[in-house]
């Protein structure tokens, strides 16, 4: 069973009407980044739950998820109704295992991700082994519309941080903005324009390539590298596709 630990809200970041993000203290145990925490609220004699990555590398502070608001959801509306210093549960221990330990050495590691998908990722860009591990990391993050594009601010930091190492590329796929990549993921992998804005080749001899978001995007993004000699990474075959599997 779930051993469930007391948080109190810290914290609040509204980065549009359906989308925050909550920080918070609990006294959980030592995570790895890429993990993910369930947090849940008490109602009328059960816990209603849902688990979400940690925004936060594992040796920072406040703990902080990345929450989309489902107007007919059952807990991210009791989320997002939250203040400093309300309290609700997460769980003392994290899980999954979308973490680096899961990943071979390469000489590129190309993370991509859908809406709330990023979550993981920017734990793991604010720890210390993906820049020594990696020579160079594209976060591609897909989105309907600019506002939605979310933590740019922590991420131009880690650009300013690793300015050879660190590749972003913003996707949007409903507006059409100067600058911006237009389109859904899989398609910008077909007619090459991933490859030609990050300058580096989606090869499976020197990639690693992390998956997180929209079950669609996932599985044709998946689909489409196979067919370029990639393949699921296995705890007992290891490959060079690793996917997050939860969404909401």
């Amino acid at each position: 069973m779930t051993e469930w630990v007391d948080a109190i809200v810290t914290g609040k970041i509204a980065w549009t009407n359906t989308l925050f993000s909550l920080q918070f203290e609990a006294s959980v145990d030592v995570f790895e980044a890429g993990q993910f925490v369930t947090a849940a609220i008490y109602k009328n004699g059960t816990y209603i739950s849902r688990a979400y990555s940690y925004v936060n590398p594992p040796d920072k502070t406040p703990l902080e998820i990345y929450v989309v608001l489902i107007a007919a959801g059952q807990l991210s509306p009791l989320l997002a109704d939250l203040r400093v210093g309300d309290g609700f549960q997460v769980s003392r221990k994290a899980n999954g295992f979308f973490t680096l330990r899961e990943m071979s050495d390469a000489d590129s590691l190309w993370m991509m991700a859908t809406g709330t998908g990023i979550g993981p990722y920017l734990s793991i860009l604010g720890s210390t082994d993906v820049w020594q591990r990696f020579k160079k990391v594209v976060l591609v993050h897909g989105v309907r519309t600019a506002e939605e594009l979310a933590y740019r601010d922590r991420i131009e930091m880690l650009q300013k941080m690793f300015p050879k190492k660190l590749i972003y590329v913003p996707v949007l796929s409903r507006d059409q903005q100067a600058g911006l990549l237009y389109g859904r993921i899989p398609d910008l992998i077909d007619s090459g324009a991933l490859e030609r804005i990050s300058g580096l080749t989606l090869q499976p001899e020197n990639t690693q390539v992390m998956l997180c978001g929209n079950p669609q995007m996932i599985s044709d993004v998946t689909s489409k590298l196979c067919g370029r000699g990639f393949k699921r990474n296995r705890r007992r075959d290891p490959g060079n596709i690793a996917v997050e599997g939860y969404w909401r």
